[in-house]
């Protein structure tokens, strides 16, 4: 069976005696009723995993002694940038969640032209915050003992102008109906999934002029979460450890 996975933002060590923080610990104590005795397996995005005993429930504070260190990675192969135009409502939070079960190892939130979303710093900060609340909770269910990395959104262009060139760049552009050639996977990949409608003309030229391909994922349109954990599961499976 299983073991329940917890995220802690901790050191954690071997013989340590811990405090879950306050929603681990209600979700232990009063989701899952969890008692003395009961294994646990924690991780603190850090790498590898951690044994634990449940040492006792109060209400809902829960204390564990933390156990053997296991330096198990579920990591892929392909190290995976996702460039996602913010759509509306909580969607964004099913991408940020299904990226992540996905393997991704970055995701950068963009604002477009034809974004509906427009947030200032702020907002944006805040945003972010809540974006790794959500990996957090997808990485306990998936295995993953690593963080993706989720930046504050920012608006395209100045994504383009303040981050280098890092292997193969596409954008998924289904508007001309071809994939440009010239492109081969590797190592370190980034792709581009714009807004519903489609990223702007001088936006296609600056991401052309950034070193993007264009890249299509065949004949229908596809809405924004639809597109971006299609692309994903795509380059995983050709570049990564889902065809394995």
């Amino acid at each position: 069976m299983r073991l329940t996975r917890i995220y802690v933002d901790a050191q954690l060590a071997p013989g340590q005696l811990l405090d879950l923080p306050g929603e681990s610990a209600a979700h232990v104590a009063k989701v899952l009723r969890g008692r003395g005795g009961d294994a646990l397996t924690l991780f603190n995005g850090r790498g590898g995993e951690f044994a634990a005993v449940i040492e006792a429930v109060r209400g809902t504070r829960v204390r564990l002694a933390v156990g053997a260190a296991t330096p198990i990675e579920r990591e892929s192969p392909l190290e995976l940038t996702l460039l996602q135009c913010v759509p509306r409502g909580d969607r964004m939070d099913f991408i940020v969640q299904k990226a992540t079960e996905l393997g991704v190892s970055r995701i950068v939130p963009i604002l477009s032209q034809r974004s509906v979303v427009r947030l200032d710093a702020d907002q944006a900060d805040s945003k972010a915050a809540h974006w790794r609340a959500v990996a957090e909770s997808a990485c306990e269910p998936c295995g993953r003992n690593r963080l993706p990395r989720i930046d504050a959104a920012r608006p395209l262009l100045k994504v383009l102008g303040e981050e280098p060139v890092r292997g193969t760049r596409l954008v998924l552009e289904p508007d001309d109906g071809a994939n440009e050639t010239g492109w081969s996977g590797g190592p370190t990949m980034e792709i581009a999934i714009g807004p519903e409608g489609g990223f702007a003309p001088d936006e296609l030229e600056a991401l052309r002029v950034s070193r993007f391909f264009r890249a299509t994922l065949g004949p229908r349109i596809l809405r924004a979460e639809t597109a971006a954990i299609a692309a994903v599961a795509w380059l995983q499976t050709r570049f990564g450890d889902m065809g394995a």
